[in-house]
């Protein structure tokens, strides 16, 4: 199965607030933080949404 590495890059200052969101559900807390996530539609969709914030690795397992 393959698993989505989901680092964040960018601060949250001064973002929308369902960007903010978007990136407390996917896991993320600060800058450097990275979660490893299954690769499902509805996380493709949410890193999609805030792609310029955060930067993503496929690890297989």
């Amino acid at each position: 199965m393959t698993r989505l590495k989901v680092t964040q890059k960018r601060s949250l200052i001064g973002r929308p607030r369902p960007q903010r969101a978007t990136v407390k559900s996917l896991g993320l807390k600060r800058i450097g933080h990275t979660v490893v996530k299954d690769d499902r539609p509805e996380i493709r969709g949410m890193i999609f949404k805030v792609s310029h914030l955060v930067e993503v690795e496929e690890v297989d397992e």
